[in-house]
């Protein structure tokens, strides 16, 4: 399958009407990163590989870093990821967008620059029209040509779910990465984005309530935030994805044998997600997630089961987690050297 970049007039045209009768999130089990095999079962999968000893691999399985890297040159690394997902919202161009971001996000929480993607696509050819895919093939197409990474081919494959996302690779100087294995105590954590998206996308799914806060922050590139902490020389990072903010951050300081502070007020929501979460609305991913962190975890006076549940929401394109001060993106916590985290 070889998808043409088109002009960049015709990469950010308005996307055709979908039919009426069809709701992308009502044909898939689950919903964006929310849909993801949960980490505690992931890692027990992936422990019977073994570690990575090529002489190159600089990032590779062992502590579940965001993209693997790889050197080529004293001076070039190549990053390279794959990640796709059920519909996570019923509009098959806005979907593609939030996949093609959510893709190119894992460059980027390594601190490297998109070079080239390739499509991954699931579709059920009997269930759903070709003109839906074409939309969302078109939104990948939209996001990527934004920091001129073309799409230049990809797989298809007939599946009774619908699924999309991108495999991507990347170039970083491999001295300048961003790792999670590089955390050191006392210094700030910065979140670059809003929390909440996996319980709004929950709602959409079960109401077709359409939530424009949560689509505008999942197709919002991380490119800035990624270039801003290499500007800077950090060198500690991960996205908020799947395993939610307590999951990413566990690993994180798990890898690095550090452990983490949190300030609950710091962390920023996005409008709608707290009261949706008061009235039921929380994706089954974001309640595995809690489990299976929970016994990192020390709570001070005053933290809820629904902060909790809030802090390890399952998030699709979500920010990024930096080991740092970004300016314009709020503090949340700190690094520490005592193991665990405490939620204050």
């Amino acid at each position: 399958m070889s998808i043409h970049q088109p002009s960049a007039a015709s990469a950010h045209s308005a996307p055709s009407p979908q039919p009426e009768s069809v709701r992308l999130t009502g044909i898939a089990h689950g919903g964006g990163c929310a849909c993801k095999i949960p980490p505690g079962e992931l890692e027990e999968v992936v422990s019977g590989l073994g570690p990575q000893t090529a002489e190159n691999v600089i990032v590779g399985l062992d502590d579940g870093d965001d993209a693997a890297a790889v050197r080529v040159r004293e001076d070039l690394a190549v990053l390279s990821t794959a990640d796709f997902f059920t519909p996570v919202v019923d509009d098959p161009y806005d979907w593609g967008r939030i996949a093609a971001a959510n893709a190119l996000s894992d460059i980027y929480a390594m601190g490297g620059v998109p070079t080239v993607a390739l499509n991954l696509v699931g579709w059920p050819r009997e269930v759903l029209p070709f003109e839906l895919l074409t939309e969302v093939l078109r939104g990948g197409v939209a996001v990527a040509s934004q920091v001129g990474c073309p799409v230049i081919g990809g797989h298809t494959v007939d599946d009774p779910e619908p699924k999309y996302g991108m495999a991507v690779t990347g170039t970083a100087h491999p001295e300048h990465l961003l790792r999670n294995d590089a955390a050191e105590a006392s210094m700030p954590l910065t979140l670059t984005k809003p929390l909440g998206l996996g319980v709004l996308n929950n709602r959409h799914k079960a109401t077709g309530e359409v939530f424009e806060e949560a689509v505008e922050t999942m197709t919002q590139l991380n490119a800035e935030a990624s270039a801003a902490a290499v500007h800077a020389g950090l060198r500690a990072a991960t996205d908020v994805t799947g395993f939610g903010l307590l999951g990413h951050l566990y690993k994180m300081c798990r890898a690095s044998g550090v452990g983490a502070v949190l300030e609950r007020s710091a962390v920023p929501f996005i409008g709608a997600a707290e009261s949706s979460l008061a009235e039921g609305f929380v994706p089954g991913g974001t309640r595995r997630n809690l489990d299976w962190v929970r016994p990192q975890l020390h709570c001070g006076p005053g933290i809820t089961e629904e902060d909790l549940l809030l802090l390890a929401d399952a998030q699709t394109s979500g920010g990024l987690l930096v080991v740092g001060e970004l300016p314009g993106h709020p503090v949340i916590g700190e690094i520490t050297a005592a193991p665990g985290i405490s939620i204050r």
